[in-house]
């Protein structure tokens, strides 16, 4: 199923790729994953001497009958990462060509792939005014097909709800991890409080800010009618220099708010144009920003 959306080659490259966490997330279950702590993990490390309160279990009592001292085994302890896709499937997410929305799912897809492929635990959601599904977080290569199943059924419709929808998530699967937001942003009641819901819930953040050329270079010109995608409305417009200069401004100052607000609260942020590359904004755009190694 997969090589039907990636080619052999990508997957090559895929299959060589693993997530990257700022954060140790000790999870219920014990990944493949490698932490920079020592603790009570499989494999061996070292020794120190015991101190009181220490789990006996840990004791090298063949050291101890040999020199008659309590020395303490370490071992390296695994991280469990879980990664979270959230994609955005509202109305507004079916605009451009490409669709912003098939743009998302092929970064969800990859991402999916990537972490499955390393034995991560893989949860998903599609939202719009609400959490329209959720996939439970699961392990294994073998899940790599129902994930897949689960994007070809999104489709675009519906408004916007982001604070509601992410503050939902956060509540509903309390399995802490590394959550990548795919969404346009275009919501009138804003982010701010759903991206702030999840870092309450110790959700380590990434939001990918996906925009269509045809947003950031209107080619529109003259009089004419404007139809809001999600809420209906109409207004009549008239498209010159100087209202797309305005446009222009607008937007600027939209994104640069995502970016400073995604900055003061430490939460990794990526503006990408559905016109790049998708295989470049995988294997280049999200390595060279450290999501990916």
């Amino acid at each position: 199923m997969a090589r039907r959306i990636f080619d052999a080659d990508f997957l090559k490259r895929l299959d060589a790729l693993s997530i990257v966490s700022r954060k140790v997330l000790t999870g219920r279950a014990k990944g493949e994953r490698r932490s920079i702590r020592k603790g009570a993990g499989v494999e061996f490390q070292d020794y120190r001497p015991y101190a009181t309160g220490d789990d006996f279990r840990y004791v090298d009592w063949n050291i101890y009958s040999r020199l008659d001292k309590l020395l303490l085994k370490l071992f390296v302890e695994e991280e469990d990462l879980c990664l979270h896709l959230l994609v955005d499937g509202s109305a507004s997410m079916g605009f451009g060509q490409p669709p912003k929305l098939d743009y998302a799912l092929k970064v969800a897809a990859a991402l999916g792939y990537i972490g499955l492929n390393n034995l991560e635990r893989v949860a998903l959601a599609h939202f719009a005014g609400g959490l329209a599904r959720t996939l439970r977080p699961r392990r294994g290569r073998g899940q790599i097909l129902p994930l897949l199943d689960f994007l070809s059924t999104v489709q675009a419709g519906g408004g916007t709800n982001l604070n509601g929808c992410l503050a939902d998530y956060a509540l509903r699967v309390q399995v802490p991890g590394v959550v990548v937001v795919l969404t346009d942003l275009l919501d009138p009641g804003g982010y701010a409080d759903g991206l702030k819901a999840l870092l309450r819930r110790r959700y380590e953040v990434f939001l990918v800010h996906l925009m269509s050329e045809e947003e950031l270079h209107p080619s529109l010109r003259g009089d004419l009618t404007l139809l809001d995608a999600e809420g209906g409305a109409s207004r009549e417009v008239s498209m010159d220099r100087h209202a797309l200069e305005r446009y222009q401004h607008r937007l600027q100052d939209h994104c640069t708010e995502a970016e400073r607000f995604c900055a003061h609260h430490r939460i990794d942020y990526l503006r990408s144009s559905t016109a790049v590359p998708f295989e470049d904004l995988i294997l280049r755009h999200l390595r060279r920003g450290g999501f990916l190694r």
